[in-house]
């Protein structure tokens, strides 16, 4: 790799640092403050500091090095919680430029029918909703739509990121497209479901472009609670020169502004945005697009999850586990059989059965003469005839047909073995010989690695897990314990699950669940948190709040973990603030008036150097604590452990830790300014 390669990412950092820095210095405007009260009493207080420096020391009462220094570093504090927010901002932009590079010019043929070939070409930002187009192979898809008729592949690279092609196909579970996607083969009527403005790659742009992004009603709530607690802090600063005037004492007006911005929640206040913005832009990396902030908050929240067995829980595919011999046969002749009969099978199920024999003996090779029956759904039989050897393997009953015999004329240990398969949630199949049954293939559901630990982890953040199967009970209780969920729902109608949501939110509990079928879409419209599969039906697509541009629907405990991140972060940032400020409190007042009111000297625990050394190296500590914090806001607090360990924890580390800081940080910063003759 060469050095310029190497250095291409620090660059690429250096330069968003530098471009949040100018934008930080660009919000001094109040306008940009306006949604943000604690930063724009920050903005008022630093402004009246600098008159009061201004005015010099005949009216401040202050020494002009002090004045400015203060003044100083309540415009770094400023400064500092706008270079927050325009970091976490510029993340998201940097992805959204990208996302725009991506999107072209496009042309569409727009059709009056589906009967129609040929239309007019009109540039894609002329469609509207409703509007019908016909996309052939190598075209662009210029909008988002639904197919409404034919099959084509469809390269989803622009979206996704994965090359592979996927089907598109009218009718399905699987016709939804994406605007700027390409076919890559034959070709597709699609029905526009988006206006211009309104795509997903819009919407996506929208999403992490943070400076559009309106707050949270839980935003909404924590704003006004941090406006409240800066009132009370007010009322106490603003009598403090009542008390002082008992004992014909004075305190500097600069100094009042001061003390009140290190005791008002500007931590939390500076910091607040940049956790929500960073919350979206981990959320818009997994591919995810929230439709408001308050789905993803809702995600946080969320006690049950609604998770389909096939393709979340399981891959899906059923694979071979297991070889079992009929009574008298050898597992040898059972292992060639099962091969040999899954030559002409090139479902994964067939593939599996070649790959489990490999594992015994080679996989056995056709000779010229040999007759491949292909699988087929409605003989559901695949085979090969050598001879007068006859080879077939598939369903039970299929097998049983072939040879002529009912299930009573299985032999007994064969028949435990396949009730014993349905049992376990698996698919029994038989193979046979011409005249002979020789043995059962154990195809089974293969649960996804690790999912099991994923489900122990989000059960000890208080949140249960419920698997939607279409099984029997039985065979959806052996999946189930497998699986580690805690409750699931058999033979699952789309009527049942919203009994099941209703029933869960009526329990006072917060619901998710994810889908991508029009049957599926009142549920989804049911559920807090409704993912669906871009690929999906515009009914899913419409009645969810997140959409999944990758469609897989085990995305869901990826989107529950950052909706909960979110809410774990803004909850111990906001303890570490206030804590934070109930410490500076304590530790800054004694020391400012203790040579009014000798008193206080038991509660100058810290003895810092001066009134002056105390004021400063509190407003310094102020402005420093906000940078610090930064990172964590970006990054987010660590949800390891049960919800009990994670509240002690996060106590221990933000409730604690925020008490105990202010002292440590204000003593050292004391020492360090009065060593350097500062005050």
């Amino acid at each position: 790799m060469s050095t310029l390669t190497q250095h291409a990412p620090a660059k690429r950092k250096h330069s968003l640092l530098l471009i949040a820095a100018i934008e930080a210095v660009r919000r001094f405007h109040p306008a940009s403050l306006w949604n943000s009260p604690i930063l724009l009493t920050l903005w008022l207080s630093a402004l009246m500091a600098t008159v009061e420096s201004l005015l010099g020391q005949p009216v401040s009462g202050v020494p002009a090095t002090l004045a400015w220094q203060l003044t100083g570093w309540l415009w770094l504090t400023l400064w500092f919680a706008n270079f927050a927010e325009t970091l976490a901002e510029g993340r998201g932009k940097a992805r959204a430029d990208s996302l725009k590079a991506g999107m072209s010019e496009l042309q569409a043929r727009k059709v009056a029918a589906l009967d129609d070939q040929h239309g007019e070409w009109v540039a894609a930002t002329l469609l509207r909703k409703g509007d019908l187009v016909l996309v052939k192979a190598g075209e662009m898809i210029p909008a988002d739509g639904e197919v409404v008729k034919g099959i084509a592949s469809v390269n989803e690279a622009a979206i996704t990121g994965e090359s592979a092609p996927v089907i598109r196909e009218s009718g399905t579970d699987k016709s939804g497209v994406t605007g700027n996607t390409q076919v890559v083969s034959d070709y597709i009527w699609v029905r526009v479901t988006a206006n211009p403005g309104e795509s997903t790659l819009d919407r996506m742009i929208a999403l992490v472009e943070g400076a559009k992004r309106q707050k949270t009603p839980n935003e909404q709530a924590l704003t006004a609670l941090l406006v409240g607690l800066t009132l009370i802090f007010l009322l106490v600063v603003a009598t403090l020169p009542l008390f002082l005037g008992y004992n014909q004492s004075t305190v500097p007006r600069l100094y009042l502004i001061a003390l009140f911005i290190t005791l008002i929640p500007t931590t939390i206040g500076g910091l607040l945005s940049a956790i929500g913005i960073a919350g979206m832009d981990r959320l818009v990396k997994l591919n995810v697009i929230a439709k408001s902030g308050r789905a993803v908050e809702a995600a946080g929240d969320v006690r049950t999850l609604l998770l389909d067995k096939t393709g979340t829980i399981t891959f899906g595919n059923r694979m071979a586990d297991e070889l079992i011999a009929a009574p008298g046969i050898e597992q040898s002749l059972l292992c060639q059989a099962a091969m040999l009969a899954s030559a002409g099978d090139n479902t994964p199920e067939g593939k599996s059965i070649l790959a489990l024999g490999s594992k015994q003996q080679p996989v056995p090779t056709a000779l010229p003469g040999d007759r491949i029956i292909a699988f087929s759904a409605e003989t559901r039989l695949s085979g090969l005839d050598r001879g007068e050897l006859q080879y077939r393997k598939g369903a039970v009953d299929a097998v049983l047909a072939f040879l002529h015999l009912t299930r009573a004329q299985m032999p007994e240990p064969l028949t435990l073995a396949v009730e014993r398969i349905a049992r376990q949630g698996g698919t029994p199949l038989l193979v046979c010989s011409r005249d002979q049954l020789l043995g059962a293939v154990h195809l089974k559901d293969i649960i996804k690695p690790g999912i099991k630990a994923r489900f122990q982890m989000l059960r000890h953040l208080g949140i249960r897990t419920v698997m939607i199967t279409g099984d029997n009970p039985l065979t959806a209780a052996a999946i189930a314990a497998e699986a580690g969920v805690d409750d699931f729902i058999a033979e699952a109608t789309p009527e049942k699950k919203l009994a099941y949501i209703r029933q869960e939110q009526a329990g006072g509990r917060l619901v998710a669940m994810c889908g991508d079928g029009a049957n599926d879409a009142p549920a989804l419209a049911q559920a807090d948190v409704g993912l669906a599969m871009n690929e999906g039906t515009q009914a899913a697509k419409e009645a969810g709040n997140l959409v999944d541009l990758d469609s897989n629907p085990t995305k869901l405990l990826d989107v529950v973990h950052v909706g909960k991140q979110l809410l774990v972060t803004r909850g111990a940032l906001t303890t570490f603030s206030i804590a934070n400020d109930l410490a500076k409190y304590f530790a800054i007042l004694p020391a400012l008036f203790v040579a009014a009111y000798p008193g206080l000297g038991v509660l100058n625990l810290m003895q810092l150097h001066s009134p002056a050394s105390a004021i400063l190296s509190a407003i310094i500590f102020n402005a420093l604590i906000i940078v610090a914090l930064v990172p964590l806001a970006l990054s987010g607090v660590s949800l390891t452990g049960s919800a009990a360990e994670l509240l002690r924890r996060n106590l221990l580390i933000y409730g604690l830790g925020g008490l105990v800081v202010p002292f440590i940080g204000i003593k050292v910063i004391d020492l360090v300014i009065t060593g350097f003759g500062l005050v």
